[in-house]
């Protein structure tokens, strides 16, 4: 009779097995995989080697709180000679003296998350069992039978493993970038996130359901779209806010990374963090599913609509002033982000694989939750409403119409000629680059084509608005050069007579500052010409000059002033609208590197700011990270306050971690100057073998 088999050590290959699953940047201190991939881990064995024949070694995995084979969650395997394919599998690869090392795989469906590790050795009638570890399993987008396979590796790189990137913001005229640090692989930022998946509302509801439903993308992507947000007392992550009050948390346009939020988050008991607005959700969302191994992106929206009613139709009212005469629930904001992930839609008819718009903006409810998605954006762009999810609300937000009523003195209502679109420039991160990628292609066909016709037609949207005549009265803004913070500037309302008759108007020019989400403050500029006269194909400019004194207190922290113009012809009535939103352009924050970079030796970064603004800057504050470049955030409180034109400048010392190329990415913030951000590209060198 053979003595036991008795295992005296084992070793999960930590580190090997990180390496060849893309996960090592997570640490080498935890046994992290990507499902449908072999691992392997080595058993030493005390007293006598292993015997085929002779002894018998079994696994078991198990995930979640009540796992069970029938769920998915637990899987009872042999050692084989061959790879099972269709489930969990363990092989011999090689017998060395008393240490064996075995080939484990999971199957490319199965349930990510934390798992424990159990082996089962028996030898005739006698049997141990060893728990030798737990690990976490996650989406694999280099396996063809993942749901998640994303071909092309470049593109893998970018949308699983970038951990920096840029969001498009500002306006459709001045499109800005913002650097952001997603860190999905910073230390406990994957525990935040399976932590985050055991906190939702549905998990708590059935944990053996939730779990068993792990393995789909589809589903993780609805329940992160729900859980970034905090809208129903589900314990969410951020806490949105829009109207310029932040003292009691961060204002949105502080933030420059996804970890710290996500850390605050789980630091003070999974409280809603202070506070989100659009991109800050977006890219939170964005580190959670690129974490889980989910390829995915942020998109920026230009003129976005938020239609309540859905009737694809925004209404504006104006007062012949240009001022807002009520408000309606419909909004268009100057831009909104979300988030893309990429994933099969097995649930759907074919066709509808590739990227799904996930939306964790809270602003209408999707199955009694605020979230939104997964749309696929294929059927945005066919005009396929019914299809799940959310596909209608998405739909407006960059197709909906835009029509100017303006609401004459006795209370009759003028409709303007001029009807604006939305949903111009969808704008993303390119890959591999620091340039912007336009995809406004793939959510809808070009404008006034054939295509988009048919689907206005199958989505139920009226096209008649859409076509502007050649004739008549062509009102638009213009900018000369830039407006930058601190600084006059000129607009430009340009007025064309594409008629052959002499035309006699009133002009009115109007500018407010105002917030992204198309909230005005008060007026800064104003002009009313009553006896404007148009000479047949005549073009005049009419400037407005916009100064400093008069914007300066009542900027918002996004920077926009609207400028309205409103043009009604005294013959007909008529009335045309032109509505351009002017990014005010924010100082450049400079960054030098000072030395060679190197991996693990100190480099020096020499960070600076030029005050624009006539008056000082007091309770100057320079934030700074990077992964690879800073252990966490670096914070730097200046003591003096900076005067006109002086400059605000320090040095700060960094120790990269790692090699290859890292985004250092600065926020400065002071009383009268906020969420000014830049960022410079450092390239580490190897350390020297």
């Amino acid at each position: 009779m053979a003595e036991d088999l008795v295992l005296e050590t084992w070793d999960l290959q930590c580190e090997r097995n990180g390496r060849e699953h893309r996960t090592a940047a997570m640490g080498c201190q935890q046994l992290v995989l990507r499902r449908g991939q072999p691992f392997t881990i080595t058993l030493h064995f005390s007293g006598r080697s292993y015997e085929e024949g002779v002894d018998k070694l079994a696994f078991n995995v198990e995930t979640g709180p009540c796992p069970i084979e029938t769920s998915g969650t637990r899987s009872h395997f042999p050692v084989t000679d061959f790879p099972e394919e269709s489930g969990w599998s363990a092989v011999v690869q090689q017998q060395d003296g008393d240490s064996l090392s075995i080939s484990l795989c999971s199957p490319p469906s199965a349930r990510i998350g934390r798992y424990s590790l159990t082996l089962e050795t028996s030898t005739g009638y006698q049997g141990a069992s060893y728990h030798i570890g737990d690990f976490v399993l996650l989406f694999n987008a280099w396996h063809p039978e993942d749901t998640v396979f994303l071909r092309d590796e470049d593109e893998r790189c970018e949308y699983v493993l970038a951990q920096q990137g840029l969001i498009f913001q500002g306006a459709r005229d001045y499109i800005t970038t913002t650097p952001w640090n997603f860190g999905q692989f910073e230390d406990e930022i994957l525990s935040i996130c399976l932590n985050l998946l055991d906190t939702n509302p549905k998990f708590l509801r059935d944990q053996n359901k939730d779990c068993s439903r792990r393995n789909d993308p589809v589903y993780i992507g609805r329940v992160v779209s729900a859980m970034v947000n905090c809208n129903d007392d589900d314990q969410g992550v951020l806490l949105g806010r829009w109207d310029n009050h932040y003292e009691d948390g961060m204002s949105p346009m502080a933030w420059i990374g996804s970890v710290d939020i996500l850390k605050r988050w789980r630091k003070f008991g999974c409280q809603p963090v202070k506070y989100g607005q659009c991109w800050v959700f977006a890219a939170v969302a964005c580190t959670v599913m690129r974490c889980l191994g989910i390829p995915s992106r942020v998109v920026t929206n230009y003129n976005s609509a938020h239609d309540t009613n859905g009737n694809l139709v925004i209404d504006r009212y104006l007062s012949e002033l240009g001022e807002e005469e009520r408000r309606s629930r419909d909004m268009i904001w100057n831009f909104h982000c979300w988030v893309e992930s990429w994933m099969a839609r097995p649930d759907l008819a074919p066709g509808y694989d590739g990227w799904q718009a996930l939306d964790p903006t809270p602003q209408e409810k999707s199955e009694g939750v605020f979230c939104c998605g997964p749309a696929p954006v294929r059927a945005i762009k066919e005009g396929d409403l019914q299809l799940k999810y959310d596909i209608p609300f998405v739909f407006a937000e960059v197709n909906a119409d835009v029509v100017y009523w303006v609401v004459q003195p006795d209370g009759m209502q003028k409709k303007s000629t001029h009807s604006s679109v939305v949903g111009k420039n969808i704008s993303t991160k390119s890959v591999g680059r620091d340039s912007r990628e336009d995809i406004t292609h793939t959510y809808k066909y070009p404008e006034g084509s054939e295509k988009e016709r048919e689907v206005f037609v199958k989505a139920e949207r009226d096209t008649s608005s859409l076509r502007e005549e050649d004739e008549g009265l062509h009102l638009r803004i213009k900018l000369s050069g830039g407006a930058n913070n601190g600084c006059d500037f000129d607009v430009f309302a340009v007025i064309n007579n594409n008629t052959d008759t002499e035309r006699v108007c009133r002009l009115m020019l109007c500018a407010r500052t105002a917030s992204y989400t198309g909230t005005v403050g008060p007026q800064c500029g104003m002009k009313d010409l009553l006896n404007v006269t148009l000479a047949p194909r005549d073009e005049i400019s009419v400037p407005l000059r916009i100064l400093y004194e008069k914007y300066g207190e009542s900027l918002t922290q996004d920077n926009l002033i609207k400028v309205v113009a409103l043009l009604t012809e005294y013959q007909t009535g008529d009335v045309v609208v032109a509505v351009r939103d002017v990014y005010i352009q924010n100082p450049e924050i400079k960054i030098r590197i000072l030395g060679e970079p190197m991996q693990k030796r100190k480099l020096v970064a020499e960070i600076s700011l030029v005050n624009p603004l006539t008056t000082p800057l007091s309770n100057c504050v320079f934030v700074v990270e990077g992964t690879g470049l800073t252990e966490g955030q670096q914070i730097k409180e200046l003591e003096e306050p900076v005067e006109p034109q002086a400059e605000a400048k320090f040095r700060l010392d960094l120790v990269p971690r790692q090699a290859g190329l890292c985004k250092l990415m600065v926020d400065f913030e002071s009383d009268k100057l906020t969420g000014v951000k830049g960022y410079r590209n450092v390239i580490i060198a190897p350390q020297p073998k």
